[in-house]
């Protein structure tokens, strides 16, 4: 069972806090089953269109059941190049009946880098190089999209209210707490005036608009860092920062990251979205602990293998084991930024409980999705439809949900998986058997069964067109490639 993240809200006056903690008691392995009865009740009520704008409401229709082909999706879900290009549609549209999300939030996206290229100025520059190479380098810009989204989905949702509520919300966000002390040198002088927003939409806050900016620092931070542990010679079609500038550069410019990303984060004077993303940088390193607990690595680390007992690991010695254990670190190490993100962006809205957790639910769930799918794409994509290397995971020693549910069908994979695929051939062997197997079929199954739940969940918002590309952005998670 997942359970939802912290977060504190007003209620009548009355002070309602509500910690939850991810935690996973029943066997995951019902998950296919649960697949496939969503998708039964999918194919009963028909295949529909996508809808053009002004439309009310929208009706996910899943991708059929397990038995399907790879790749059988509805001939009418969208690609996930294409929901991301329609996305981006949704602030200020260009006309036509199909709602492009990236169109909507064009301008949004436009100023994201920019206003983060101010936040990393420093007085060094090749520092300032450095954080801002993975900027430079492009990218989807996927978790600040859906940010947006859901800051304008939920601005017409019901309302907590409360006086001062919008004049808290709208305070600038590049105005220190505290008056400035630091030393400055040559072009080591931060300009006041940090923050740029698109002047005809108001459905979007200024703090959330701020709140996806420090979003994406967040998770270019852990860019940084995890191609550091994990050796990486390449990101987004080109090479590393660790490759380019050297491990002890990337690992500082990803704290720099951090720090910046902490400094606007306070600036938004809200303690509930602070605690919340402050434990998203806890969590983040949690989840990379875990993973590094079952990586080939920890054989080059006698102290963390046997420290293992101190790491949450009570049952990983069976498969069921294995696999709770598996998705609770890619909860931590992928979902929760995009939860807790989501969660934010309500709570900064001044959104009612109910709101806070639909939005909360639908980033775990999209999260939990979207890494089950890039797990899948390790083993079948080429590196350059990936823009990374495959098989990485194997070369790495870690088994993946393919590789776990592989294993139930052949007991060969067993001691691969507990020598982390260490000896010369288990890789190689261990592909073999994971496409021979069901395991991307189930694990497929698996994450269409989150993508139902992100769209339960996000359908308890009014209907709107970021409510409805939020919907399309699940469905292509997907059938997408990279």
């Amino acid at each position: 069972m997942l359970s939802l993240a912290v977060r504190k809200s007003r209620v009548g006056g009355a002070s309602l806090e509500c910690r939850r903690r991810l935690v996973f008691y029943s066997p995951v392995f019902h998950h296919v089953r649960l697949a496939s009865t969503n998708t039964a009740t999918a194919q009963n009520e028909g295949e529909q269109g996508w809808l053009s704008k002004g439309v009310t409401a929208i009706k996910s229709q899943m991708v059929r059941g397990i038995g399907a082909k790879k790749g059988s999706l509805s001939a009418t879900s969208p690609t996930w190049t294409n929901a991301i290009a329609s996305a981006e549609t949704l602030v200020h549209p260009k006309g036509g009946s199909v709602i492009n999300p990236r169109e909507l939030l064009g301008q949004d996206l436009k100023l994201l880098t920019d206003n983060i290229r101010r936040l990393l100025g420093s007085g060094h520059p090749v520092l300032t190089t450095i954080s801002n190479y993975y900027f430079h380098a492009g990218g989807k810009h996927v978790r600040p999209l859906i940010v947006l989204l859901i800051a304008q989905a939920t601005s017409i949702a019901p309302k907590l209210g409360g006086a001062g509520q919008e004049n808290v919300n709208n305070l600038p966000v590049d105005q220190p707490t505290i008056p400035s002390r630091e030393i400055t040198f040559g072009a080591h002088v931060e300009s006041r005036n940090t923050y740029t927003a698109p002047a005809a939409d108001l459905s979007i806050l200024p703090t959330q608009r701020r709140l996806a900016e420090i979003t994406e620092m967040i998770h270019t931070a852990s860019l940084l860092h995890d191609d550091v542990i994990d050796l990486a010679m390449t990101r987004r079609a080109q090479s590393s920062a660790n490759a380019e500038f050297g491990n002890k550069m990337a690992i500082l410019a990803g704290d720099f990251l951090l720090a910046r990303a902490s400094v606007a984060l306070a600036r938004l004077r809200n303690v509930e979205v602070v605690e919340l993303l402050a434990t998203v940088i806890s969590n983040l390193v949690e989840g990379e602990f875990m993973q590094l607990r079952n990586s080939a690595l920890n054989e080059e680390k006698g102290w963390l293998y046997h420290a293992k007992g101190m790491l949450k690991a009570s049952d990983n010695d069976t498969l069921n084991g294995k696999f709770q254990y598996y998705i609770e670190k890619t909860y931590l190490k992928t979902a929760s930024l995009i939860a807790k993100s989501c969660q934010a962006a309500a709570v900064l809205g001044g959104c009612r409980p109910e709101i806070v957790d639909a939005a909360y639910s639908y980033g775990k769930n999209l999260g939990l999705a979207f890494q089950l799918v890039d797990d899948m794409l390790d083993f079948t994509v080429s590196a350059d439809e990936f823009g990374k290397p495959v098989n990485a995971d194997l070369k790495l020693g870690l088994a993946t949900a393919p590789v776990l549910y592989a294993a139930e069908q052949f007991e060969d994979l067993h001691p691969l998986i507990e020598r982390n695929f260490g000896n010369e051939g288990d890789v190689e062997k261990a592909l073999s058997l994971v496409l021979q197997s069901d395991g991307l079929s189930r694990t497929r199954a698996l994450a269409e069964s989150y993508c139902q739940q992100a769209i339960e969940a996000i359908s308890a918002l009014p209907p709107s067109n970021a409510q409805t590309a939020l919907i399309q952005l699940t469905e292509a998670v997907l059938t997408r490639k990279k």
